[in-house]
């Protein structure tokens, strides 16, 4: 059994996705949404399998919940005419609904998510990732987890370590494996909250919780007790927090 919510600010499209369902008993509707906020609260609660998500509605657009997500469910889009959601979706291979849909369109989105549905997170994953990357800075990371997706806010993150061609995260909540860098995450990671103090380290400094100065270098205690060495190339960037 799969569970599924659908998110879709038209009561029409929402019944033409319940009407579809009927032939999929295995695909159970747990519940129904109008507005992006009401989704992640729904989707964070009941932690679905499968979720229909619109794009275009109110309060948030179906790419900023994803954004909020704790755990990734599969994804099945579906929106209007909207250039820059084709594209995103098109470069990603992520399947989409485009409205007015028929019901041959809707069984070739669930047969091609059921036969390939880990690829299909990983494809997902490479989605929202992309779209966090063209803010500022990176506000969320997705990390997998076997076989979901978990969403990490960046300012639960406690330290980066580097482990080969990726980088492990210290997190207040636990240790994950990201697929980005360890340099790809500090061009990504805001320099006001992150920075480098070692080749293989970065510490969140709103974490710190006491530094020891030596006569050439420095000790770092992070919140969960972890101690960060400063290597000497990176020096400065510890003394310039002090005032």
């Amino acid at each position: 059994m799969k569970k599924v919510i659908i998110i879709d600010d038209e009561a029409p499209a929402r019944s033409l996705i319940k009407e579809f369902l009927e032939d999929y008993e295995d695909l159970v509707l747990l519940e129904e949404c109008n507005n992006g906020v009401d989704a992640v609260t729904a989707i964070n609660t009941f932690k679905p399998d499968l979720i229909f998500l619109d794009i275009q509605m109110p309060g948030l657009t179906g790419f900023e919940v994803l954004k909020r997500l704790e755990e990734m469910p599969q994804v099945i889009f579906s929106t209007a005419y909207d250039q820059y959601a084709l594209k995103a979706f098109e470069v990603h291979a992520v399947d989409y609904l485009l409205k007015p849909f028929k019901k041959e369109r809707f069984d070739e989105a669930i047969q091609k998510l059921m036969t390939n549905s880990k690829g299909y997170l990983s494809q997902i994953q490479t989605l929202v990732n992309s779209l966090n990357e063209q803010e500022s800075y990176l506000i969320n990371i997705l990390v997998s987890v076997k076989n979901k997706l978990i969403n990490i806010p960046t300012d639960q993150i406690i330290q980066i370590k580097a482990e080969g061609n990726y980088a492990r995260l210290t997190t207040t909540n636990g240790s994950y494996l990201s697929s980005y860098g360890i340099s790809k995450l500090e061009e990504k990671l805001n320099p006001q909250q992150f920075i480098r103090v070692h080749r293989s380290t970065i510490i969140n400094i709103t974490c710190v919780k006491e530094v020891y100065s030596y006569p050439s270098s420095y000790e770092v205690v992070m919140k969960n007790e972890d101690v960060v060495k400063v290597s000497r190339s990176y020096l400065d960037n510890i003394r310039r927090l002090i005032v």
